[in-house]
């Protein structure tokens, strides 16, 4: 339990320290999604409608590599073949105020990281505090690579194939805005969210929840769930699956060597209070 200068606290003054970390975590989501709700050129025609413009950087990139196989080159697009409508009333509106709140959210996850971290900090002890330095920073970068990767990678594929996928010439891809924007920031949010693995498995390491053993016997199950989830987050196509499954595996793997460090210097730290 956390400790203040009167002693130990009690769980409703837990709670209250919980809720304010909250209110402040909230207060920076709320401005920041301001920010980007009045900066609605930015975040809908360049961010959001990015992968949908044929000359979206990844595009490009891609284009270029094809051309060395192929004159025609498999992502060199004049146009998408496909149309976003907005067919509610109020769709256009609560797009613009739930889309506001993810990049919001996004913008703001260090600082409510930080506010989280000072919720656990009390409870730690001064070496385990010592041990998760930079913690905010790595789980920043993490965070930020991961929605990178989404956004720049994933995002573009799932555009392109889905919404260039046709069963007939009969039909015209009409592409509702709510299915669009949600495919985008599903596909970023959650691989933001993926590349915090490492993470997750240093605190569980800490507590004891998970051993390196553990992780290297499960290895092949853990690969299954991958493949899972990268068709959940995916389009249908292997291509993209793979692009998702291999940088999934890669942070595994590091999760293993980050917890296998973590229960050495635990078995030393306690090798060394045996000792004195």
């Amino acid at each position: 339990m956390a400790k203040n200068g009167s002693g130990e606290m009690s769980f409703l003054q837990h709670l209250e320290m919980l809720r304010w970390h909250l209110i402040r975590s909230s207060f920076a989501i709320v401005c920041m999604a301001a920010i980007c709700f009045l900066g609605k050129g930015i975040l809908f025609d360049v961010i959001i409608f990015g992968p949908k413009d044929p000359n979206f950087i990844t595009y490009r990139i891609f284009c270029s590599f094809t051309r060395l196989f192929s004159e025609e080159g498999v992502f060199c697009l004049d146009k998408m073949p496909f149309t976003i409508i907005n067919n509610k009333m109020a769709g256009q509106f609560s797009t613009h105020i739930w889309v506001s709140l993810i990049a919001g959210f996004i913008i703001a996850f260090p600082y409510v990281l930080y506010e989280l971290w000072r919720f656990v900090k009390p409870g730690l002890h001064a070496s385990e505090r010592r041990y998760s330095r930079g913690v905010i920073f790595f789980a920043s970068v993490l965070f930020l690579l991961g929605v990178s990767f989404g956004y720049f990678l994933i995002a573009p594929l799932s555009v392109q194939f889905l919404g260039g996928y046709s069963i007939s010439n009969e039909i015209s891809n009409l592409i509702d805005l709510l299915s669009y924007i949600s495919t985008v920031t599903t596909v970023t949010l959650s691989s933001g969210l993926v590349f915090e693995l490492p993470i997750v498995v240093y605190f569980l390491a800490k507590v004891g929840l998970l051993t390196p053993e553990w992780m290297r016997t499960y290895r092949k199950h853990a690969l299954v769930l991958i493949l899972i989830l990268s068709a959940i987050i995916t389009p249908p196509d292997i291509s993209s699956q793979v692009l998702v499954s291999l940088p999934i595996l890669l942070l595994y793997e590091m999760s293993i060597k980050i917890c296998a460090r973590v229960v050495k210097k635990q078995e030393r730290e306690s090798a060394l209070q045996h000792s004195s």
